[in-house]
């Protein structure tokens, strides 16, 4: 029996953005809907942060008592792939659990809708049996992996991706990582700790999030060290055979291999989930490049009361970026025509290999030209690092040459997911070097590194040496 809901805000897509969107909506008063089929849980909780950290979690423990060896401590590790599944998925799902009970608590208040929903005319959302008239809209729909052209027509279950891995019951044999952003990086290194043979491909030398080539090439070194790393590759050939996949390319050392895997990781990539959704009844069309003209800072898109959050908008694909921008959006849409575009926090991001790599405010490929200098600390011979032997990595810290005030940092090293929230905040609070030097150091802690990397800011500073800038034969910026 088909029915009408007329609402303030309709929202497609009940994750991390969706779900933040409705409560910020109702938080002004406005009535709101979310409709979305499922399966609940976010992408964080179901198919990415949390299984993916569980899984590093295993990858490490085995690690750490494989390399205990110099401590004096000794172990025979057995990896036991299946148990190691059977907790990530069990982990998995509690946390899972908490979102899909905030999905039934909505339901029983009549906020949910549990089926696809397309738009076939401005203002109107059709969705199972149910028309949904709306004021305004907020689509939060997420994304979808993407598969690069050659690797399309593997059979689909010798590939897989971050929304099939954590459904494996044991760890695969061998695998080919194809991509080495945040997810080919940790899936591909605690595959490789829990005893599969691993292959990682890139192109473009691209290495994580990172653009700073000192920072860069010390994560080279030491993830190249332990792993069959390339982030520059030709690939010849792909295709089935026999149970596996069997692959054929030119590797970053020249070197032409062929090599058969048990499965393919597809970790290239995201692309958002909003071309099926309809948008041409709105009159929008995406680009030759299939975008849309979302605005960076309302989110707004176009000049539609509609509003486009989280990973749908692929501008900040992280969980706490999607949750800012389900309040952004969610208080547009209930004030609309009041649009307004709050300060962003500092950008943060963490990747969690070992080391693992921050990435804090301005990046190196983002800083003013002439506008700023650079300090660095390595952590190969940092003190506390070496008495943990997890002395391995690089910090940039970058700052402002006439203010002072630090702007960013790229790091690879021990403790960075911590190394990366002090910096964020010093970022965030404005600090100068001198201020965040003023800042206590205990001794011996990791953290020093960071006091190391500020010293030599500083001395830059004053020596007014900059990056990211052409210099003339005087040795002035140009």
């Amino acid at each position: 029996m088909s029915r009408e809901l007329h609402v303030d805000v309709a929202i497609l897509g009940a994750g991390t953005a969706g779900l933040t969107a409705r409560r910020a909506a109702l938080a002004e008063g406005a009535s709101v809907v979310l409709i979305d089929p499922g399966p609940f849980g976010t992408t964080c909780a179901r198919v990415g942060c949390m299984p993916s950290k569980l899984l590093i979690a295993a990858a490490d423990a085995a690690h750490h008592a494989r390399h205990a060896d110099p401590f004096g401590v000794h172990a025979e590790v057995t990896v036991d792939g299946p148990a190691v599944m059977r907790r990530v998925q069990s982990e998995r799902d509690r946390f899972t659990g908490f979102v899909r009970a905030a999905i039934d608590d909505a339901e029983e208040l009549g906020h949910v809708i549990r089926e696809r929903g397309t738009i076939v005319a401005p203002g109107v959302i059709e969705a199972g049996d149910t028309t949904v008239h709306y004021q305004r809209l907020i689509l939060a729909t997420g994304s979808t992996p993407w598969a690069p052209p050659p690797y399309r027509d593997l059979p689909a279950d010798r590939v897989l991706t971050n929304e099939g891995i954590f459904e494996v019951e044991d760890v695969p044999g061998s695998v080919l990582v194809v991509g080495l952003g945040v997810v080919g990086l940790e899936l591909g290194q605690a595959l490789h700790r829990l005893g599969s043979r691993v292959t990682l491909l890139s192109i473009g030398g691209f290495l994580g999030p990172l653009s700073d080539p000192e920072v860069k090439a010390s994560a080279m070194k030491h993830l190249g060290g332990e792993l069959d790393l390339h982030p520059e590759h030709t690939l010849h050939e792909v295709r089935a055979e026999g149970d596996g996949v069997v692959a054929r390319f030119t590797d970053s050392h020249g070197v032409e291999r062929e090599e058969t895997f048990e499965k393919v990781l597809l970790a290239a990539g995201r692309r958002p989930n909003l071309s099926k959704l309809g948008l041409e009844a709105l009159g929008m069309e995406a680009d030759d490049r299939g975008r849309y003209p979302i605005d960076p800072d309302t989110l707004q898109l176009g000049e539609l009361p509609v509003f486009v959050a989280g990973d749908a908008n692929s501008l900040h694909p992280l969980l706490h970026e999607a949750a800012d921008d389900g309040r952004i959006a969610g208080r547009n849409a209930a004030r609309f025509p009041e649009v307004l575009a709050p300060r962003r926090r500092t950008p943060l991001g963490v990747v969690f290999s070992d080391p693992q790599i921050a990435m804090v405010g301005t990046a190196f490929k983002d800083l003013p030209p002439c506008g700023a200098s650079a300090g660095a600390a390595s952590f190969d011979d940092q003190g506390r690092a070496r008495v943990q032997r997890i002395n391995a990595g690089h910090l940039r810290i970058y700052a402002d040459v006439k203010t002072h005030r630090l702007l960013g940092a790229e790091m690879v090293g021990p403790r960075a997911e911590h190394i990366g929230h002090l910096l964020s905040w010093a970022v965030q609070a404005g600090f100068t070097v001198d201020q965040a030097l003023d800042m206590p150091f205990y001794h011996p802690v990791v953290e020093e590194g960071v006091r190391t990397a500020l010293r030599d800011l500083a001395v830059s500073l004053r020596a007014r040496r900059r990056v990211q800038c052409e210099v003339s034969e005087d040795g002035a910026g140009a």
